[in-house]
């Protein structure tokens, strides 16, 4: 097993000393050497420039938050003893929009739509379901039509009960019954 460790006493040829590195690079000859010229009579130069940035080179008298004098053209007129009414409609609370009326319209609906398929198939009896629940939800608003609702009611009962008759029909075809 070697030691591949260096050791400070070593000499490592491949650094070279600072005597052996190069000052500075070598001029093309071809290649002029940049020259930098005096400022044209044109340019003035800034003799009394501020030292720090933010300290005050003069302009500004008085304070930006100082107050402005009012003059007797630009004071406002006296107020009258008038009240303006188109101001005061501006600020006036709109009207409340009512309540959203017709939950028993659609429960009247459901219903309905229940008892048209509950004649011809049993597995419309959801329909009626949704029917008499829109329509008991209807019946407990005081903007419903009371007897929508209770039109609802009954028409989504009777759905319920058309369903399961043919639920039951359908059952005692297939013996399930025994």
């Amino acid at each position: 097993m070697t030691d591949d460790r260096v050791t400070p006493d070593a000499a490592s040829p491949a650094i070279p000393e600072a005597s052996a590195l190069p000052t500075h690079a070598p001029v093309e000859p071809n290649k002029p050497e940049p020259a930098i010229e005096a400022p044209s009579p044109e340019v003035s130069l800034a003799e009394e420039a501020s030292p720090l940035p933010g300290v005050h080179r003069g302009g500004f008298s008085r304070l930006p938050t100082a107050p402005v004098p009012v003059t007797s053209a630009s004071a406002p007129a006296e107020p009258s003893t008038e009240i303006d009414p188109a101001p005061v409609a501006v600020w006036l609370m709109p009207d409340p929009t009512p309540p959203y009326r017709g939950l028993a319209s659609w429960a009247l609906a459901f219903s309905v739509g229940g008892l048209i398929v509950a004649l011809f198939v049993g597995w419309g009896f959801p329909i009626g379901i949704v029917g008499v629940v829109t329509g008991i939800l209807a019946i407990r608003r005081p903007l419903e039509s009371r007897t929508t609702a209770i039109w609802a009611i009954v028409l989504g009962g009777v759905s319920i009960l058309y369903s399961a008759g043919w639920l039951l029909w359908a059952a005692s075809r297939a013996n399930l019954f025994g």
